[in-house]
């Protein structure tokens, strides 16, 4: 199954919004959002309101569970590439240790292209997958390696110095070593050229084979195979080693299963208690169908304050979407803004049947739905310091059937962005007119948040699978057929005369603001993450190019949508905003379709189709303009630090959360205090 997170649209991917969010004016004021800019990168912090007034355990409790979430860092460094933590830890070396001049231009880009290797987990970008260019020299490193104590680089055993850089400069320098972290060519072998460390040489062919072989087509309650493996081939043979205690990861993993022994101490009930126990049981023995009997559990604790996710999660990182990467995220329930998705996932059965897909792919009974709105206490693994800011979970279709799912909402995260992009210019530069400026400054914080939430709490829940289709059945093109299926869905409903009825919005022209901002985005703006010359890759931009220009060309006879120029420049214009929902549920359904039978084929041609291309030109105009506004279009956030407070017998009095961190000195303080894998070997 595929990734269930929504990455934020207008407002949190280029930062557009203003104003609507919880923290007031004075209160932002005294808060500094932003900590540093780089690169295509800007770095901000989130506040965590509501932790001071939690229960002393539940402070414990999260206090565990985040040491619990920093353990994992290094296992996704090295899912992402197997030479990414050698490569880290070199660059870390040269960072703290080098005697030269560090104000030359060679030290100072290898410093930034530091700072990106941490933020993307590893040697390629985190959201486009390509290799970073280095803008140092290869004699520059070399030098510098070769000018520090060899005790402080990551050699293996009998390895020189001279012998580490000849191993991993290819790797950072050449440009066809390992280019992309993961490909989705079409017509290429996409596990032999993804740099991604989920498989060891092993073929596209093989591993689809090896895994079909192990599934039963007549088994209704499938594990998700391959979750928490490297496929490799040895002596000939294919064989999966698991990551659990006395496997792969197992130094980081004992550190993680040691802070969740901490948390099932001071669990909040027997519910939240059980959870946890079914995770360390996970973790100790790798068995996928102790990972269900977890993910049921979870789903059912609906009760606790306090929540977390923690393990291999989402599979984006893996070309054919299988093998999860490594993620947590520890939070707690915003109890006020929580009213608004309880709204919509009580009304849950309501938007399934009456949703424009087919009804034989409609579900009789939506069961278990849960929705709410979330405080993030910590990001990390997969989450960190880029992040997501809705997340429904679990993945696997049968669990979600039978038992549910829950939806986040992460308002905090939200709530930074909004603050961090207050008065940027970007609407000013590519919205059309007043008039569309004006809906979005009034209803664009609202929508966002509400479309996040029918994406979370309803879309990914919604529709169901026909008997005896394989979950994985559309392959490389599931992760943006299941991210545009989620996103059709919160588009056609925003629009909903039932929103204005249920009190979720006070204007039946409110929808406007996120039909323009999507739009927009789909066609134009989000061409900022992209390098002249490549194409879509990545799935959520795939999925959201995909409905706009579907939407585009279907509208294009009545000019629905148009691109239009003014003043030399190109805007979106929607003249039919009705006609937009209808198109909207046209696509919905027949994604919807697609996704239900397993149609492979139809995925293929919408995707390559409509998701993928770039027109140059645009393109071009784009980069230049937003160029102009000195802006970065990636954002990612330093986390708040957390320190326990004890008495003279070690009893915990308090646990205080501190705001004051900067990006590199917490890079660094992790790489120190949270790097349990070995540099080679793993």
């Amino acid at each position: 199954m595929k990734k269930q997170l929504i990455l934020m649209t207008m407002a949190a991917t280029l930062l557009t919004s203003c104003g609507g969010s919880k923290t007031t004016t004075a209160e932002a004021d005294k808060f500094d959002y932003t900590v540093e800019q780089f690169a295509d990168l800007q770095i901000l912090r989130y506040k965590v309101p509501g932790f001071e007034e939690l229960t002393l355990k539940q402070k414990e409790l999260i206090y565990y569970l985040t040491e619990a979430a920093l353990e994992g860092r290094d296992i996704l460094f090295d899912q992402n590439g197997k030479y990414n933590l050698r490569i880290r830890r070199m660059l870390e070396a040269v960072y703290t240790n080098y005697q030269g001049d560090k104000t030359t231009p060679d030290f100072k880009n290898m410093e930034v292209y530091l700072k990106r290797v941490w933020f993307s987990n590893g040697i390629h970008h985190h959201y486009g997958a390509e290799k970073f260019v280095p803008n140092f020299s290869q004699e520059f490193l070399k030098q510098a390696v070769l000018g520090i104590d060899a005790k402080l680089l990551p050699l293996a055993k009998g390895q020189t110095a001279e012998q580490l850089c000849a191993e991993l400069f290819p790797v950072i320098f050449d440009p066809t070593v390992m280019p992309k972290r993961v490909n989705q060519a079409d017509g290429e072998d996409l596990v032999l050229t993804s740099a991604c460390n989920y498989y060891d040489g092993v073929t596209q062919k093989e591993a689809e084979s090896f895994y079909s072989a192990l599934k039963d087509p007549k088994d209704e309650t499938p594990v998700s195979y391959g979750l928490n493996s490297r496929l490799v081939k040895e002596n000939g043979k294919l064989e999966e080693k698991v990551w659990k205690v006395g496997g792969l990861y197992t130094q980081a993993i004992e550190k993680i299963v040691y802070w969740l022994k901490k948390a099932e101490g001071v669990a909040e009930n027997e519910a939240q208690k059980a959870v946890i126990t079914k995770l360390i049981q996970f973790y100790e023995t790798g068995n996928l169908k102790d990972f269900d009997e977890y993910a049921i559990l979870w789903v059912k604790d609906l009760d606790s304050r306090i929540d977390f996710v923690n393990g291999f999660t989402e599979s984006y990182g893996d070309p054919l979407g299988m093998k999860a990467s490594w993620e947590s995220l520890v939070n707690f329930k915003d109890l006020e803004s929580t009213h608004r998705t309880e709204i919509i996932s009580s009304n849950a059965q309501w938007f399934e049947d009456h949703s424009p897909v087919d009804k034989s792919f409609k579900k009789e009974k939506v069961k278990g739905v849960s929705a709410k709105v979330i405080t993030a206490a910590i990001l990390a693994g997969d989450l960190y310091p880029a992040t997501a800011i809705g997340i429904n979970l679990p993945n696997a279709n049968w669990i979600r059937a039978h038992h549910g799912s829950k939806s986040v909402t992460i308002g905090n995260i939200t709530d930074a962005y909004n603050k961090a992009a207050h008065g940027n210019g970007f609407n000013e530069e590519f919205v059309y007119s007043d008039a569309e400026i004006q809906l979005i400054d009034a209803y664009s914080d609202l929508t966002d948040e509400l479309h996040t939430d029918l994406h979370e709490c309803l879309g990914h829940g919604s529709g169901k699978l026909l008997p005896g289709v394989d979950p994985d059945a559309l392959k490389a093109y599931g992760s943006t057929i299941e991210e545009a299926r989620a996103d059709l869905f919160g588009l056609y409903y925003v629009a909903d005369p039932k929103l204005v009825e249920l009190g979720l919005l006070s204007s039946p022209d409110a929808y406007k603001a996120q039909y323009y901002t999507y739009l927009m985005n789909g066609l134009m703006t989000q061409l900022v993450r992209i390098e002249p010359g490549n194409t879509v890759e990545e799935a959520h931009m795939r999925n959201r190019q995909l409905i706009a220009r579907w939407v585009f060309e279907q509208g294009a006879a009545d000019k629905v949508v148009e691109l239009v120029k003014k003043d030399g420049k190109t805007y979106v214009v929607i003249n039919d905003y009705q006609k937009v929902r209808e198109l909207f549920g046209e696509l919905l359904a027949e994604i919807q379709r697609i996704k239900s039978t397993g149609d492979f084929e139809g995925a293929r041609a919408l995707v390559e189709n409509y998701a993928v291309k770039v027109d140059p030109a645009l393109h071009a105009e784009v980069l230049e303009r937003y160029k102009k506004l000195n802006l970065a279009p990636y954002k990612g956030f330093v986390n708040p630090k957390y320190e326990l407070v004890t008495d003279e017998n070690g009893n915990v009095t308090d646990v205080t959360v501190s705001y004051d961190e900067g990006y590199v000195e917490q890079m660094m303080r992790y790489s120190t205090d949270y790097s349990p894998l070995p540099s080679v070997n793993n």
